[in-house]
């Protein structure tokens, strides 16, 4: 199954965060491919897809940081209206909650992110579908 490591990270929601943050991944030498952020008042999550995410797990922790990892799906779409919702009915018809969704278009490919409690079913259900999913290593080439 082709999944995708995402390092998550979680902060208060305040100045300069975001700057530590990628500071302390930059320092130990970790490219971040992908990032998302969401907040509420007074926390958050970072999360990234990147080259090194062992390297980025350990530097996060050295920094006392809550860090865990996660397992996403990549999964190409035409880039054109209703792609998103069309991968979206699929995985709500087959009962799969999509928990936290973002995307990208790069060097002409539309990549949707998603993650589900059930990454395996999830993937079962858009592969017969014939969507197409990335491997990690295809992510990190993009």
């Amino acid at each position: 199954m082709n999944t995708v490591r995402i390092v998550a990270v979680f902060v208060q929601n305040k100045p300069g965060e975001t700057a530590r943050i990628t500071r302390c991944l930059a320092e130990a030498g970790v490219n971040i491919r992908w990032v998302t952020v969401a907040t509420s008042e007074q926390v958050g999550v970072m999360k990234f897809l990147v080259d090194k995410s062992e390297a980025a797990l350990r530097a996060l922790r050295g920094q006392g940081l809550s860090v865990s990892s996660l397992e996403a799906l990549a999964v190409e779409v035409k880039d054109q209206p209703g792609s998103l919702q069309a991968v979206a009915e699929l995985l709500g018809r087959s009962a799969v909650n999509v928990e936290n969704v973002s995307g990208f278009v790069a060097n002409n490919r539309a990549i949707v992110v998603l993650e589900t409690q059930d990454p395996a079913r999830a993937h079962a259900v858009l592969a017969r579908h014939g969507l197409r999913l990335l491997s990690e290593k295809e992510m990190l080439s993009l």
